[in-house]
């Protein structure tokens, strides 16, 4: 199974793309030789993935194409609570219907991530077969922790957890030194992150917890529990031997930040979603072509399954005409398509030419009149106008049909002055009128693009 992957040993993969920043033993490498179960835990604080998520994901994806069992864990209980890791100040307690919501979105993302990532390694990975992979199996926390009280979690979990490592942890000696200070709720947080990696040990044969490098003392919690509490005396048909699968491990992925120092997976402050309707594929694309020369090889190996002979090929030929930004364009491409598919990606692609391309670039793509509703969709300057009202009309008419201009001596004046474009190409006469018959429409002759100084924009759609 694990010939049919890029490399036979999947940890060994994860450094050579610098997603390995600690490991709890060395001999980690020696256990995935043969197939194992791995977890990674997600929070529902927000309704929506981003890109911060996306590197443990990664982490997960590349255990899932190498043959082994993925447990992606929603923390509908823990999501009560709130990590404090990497935090200074407490989380604001979510009403029950916003963490619903969140829970069912952060579901869907993570099963639909999984199946375009693997649709997505199937074109970059030669003889990979889907068929042989284990299914992805996303889980919730919530489903142990109903019915267990709390006196029984104190005195079997609370009675191997000593106070003194818990509080060595640098989550909580950071807030501890902070004016706010920490609450005992967030303060257990960690205990119950132990106890999910105990659960997953013992019920799901789980050997190996991912996370960020800020999940570290939450994660050696988990193998510490693991060691100090024996598993249940009898297991369910379903369950695994708890007393025979060998020792736990953990495994943390650097925390990213850009070569700047700024935080990964921020766009102006704000952060990058890998929800389409908060975040677009155009939008994703764009973040990911304006990354720089010091990060885009990094990004690359983490981001993409591109073999890496590839990406150093790219990298040297990038080195070497840096204005034409090969590598950028690559790496928002290949990410594009691994978060929204083949479809997403042509909608970031036509939107991009739209904005930022030329007549001949236009051309040259051949988008589709679907192409360009897609990626407009719900967007204010794609306007529908009948055939009708259309054809046969000068561009000075259109402008003002489109709302590009206010009036025809506006577009008049915008075309004396070289300020009015269509389909990105400057039009000097206003009298000009665009015509199927000569080509002047592209998208299947259904699309033309009127644009007025630099950036503003409208799309014409024939009905």
């Amino acid at each position: 199974l694990q010939r049919r992957y890029v490399h036979g040993n999947v940890v060994e993969t994860l450094r050579s793309r610098n997603f390995v920043q600690a490991v709890t033993s060395e001999t980690i490498s020696e256990q995935v030789k043969s197939p194992v179960a791995v977890y990674c835990g997600v929070d529902p604080t927000a309704s929506s993935l981003h890109l911060g998520n996306m590197v443990t994901l990664m982490g997960l994806l590349h255990f899932h194409l190498a043959g082994h069992q993925v447990l992606p864990l929603v923390g509908n209980a823990t999501g009560a609570i709130g990590d404090p890791s990497g935090r200074s100040t407490e989380r604001v307690a979510l009403e029950q219907d916003v963490l619903a919501k969140n829970i069912a979105g952060i579901e869907l993302q993570l099963k639909r991530f999984f199946e375009r990532g693997t649709a997505y390694a199937q074109s970059r990975i030669p003889d990979l077969d889907p068929n042989v992979l284990r299914p992805v199996r996303v889980l919730h926390n919530a489903d142990w922790y109903q019915g267990l009280g709390v006196l029984q979690f104190l005195g079997s979990v609370g009675r191997h957890v000593r106070i003194g490592a818990m509080m060595a942890r640098d989550s909580v000696k950071s807030r501890l030194q902070s004016p706010q200070g920490i609450s005992f709720t967030e303060f257990s947080y960690q205990l119950l992150q132990a106890y999910d990696f105990w659960y997953l040990y013992h019920h799901h044969g789980c050997r190996i917890q991912l996370g960020g490098s800020d999940q570290w003392g939450n994660i050696t919690a988990g193998t510490d529990l693991i060691r100090r509490l024996p598993g249940p005396q009898s297991t369910s048909a379903g369950d695994q031997d708890s007393q025979s699968i060998g020792e736990a491990f953990g495994l943390t992925i650097p925390l990213l930040t850009t070569a700047s120092g700024e935080k990964f997976g921020k766009s102006a402050g704000n952060a990058v979603w890998l929800d389409e309707t908060r975040t677009s594929p155009f939008d994703i694309y764009q973040f990911f072509v304006k990354t720089s020369d010091a990060d885009v090889e990094r990004f690359l190996k983490m981001f993409t399954l591109l073999p890496l002979p590839k990406i150093a090929q790219v990298v040297k030929d990038h080195s070497q005409a840096p204005h034409h930004f090969l590598a950028q364009k690559l790496l928002a491409a290949e990410v594009t398509q691994l978060i929204h598919g083949q479809v997403g990606l042509n909608q970031a692609l036509c939107a991009t030419e739209v904005l930022f391309g030329n007549r001949q670039s236009l051309e040259s793509q051949q988008f589709t009149s679907q192409d360009f509703a897609n990626a407009f969709l719900g967007d204010h300057r794609l306007v529908s106008i009948p055939r009708s009202h259309v054809l046969g009309k000068p561009i000075s008419e259109i402008a003002v049909l489109l709302g590009s201009c206010k009036s025809k001596s506006e577009a008049t004046r915008l075309a004396r002055s070289g300020g009015l474009y269509w389909n990105n190409q400057p039009i000097a006469d206003s009298k000009w009128v665009p015509s199927i018959e000569s080509g002047d429409f592209i998208g299947e002759n259904t699309i033309g693009i009127v644009r007025t100084g630099k950036t503003n924009y409208r799309l014409l759609q024939i009905l």
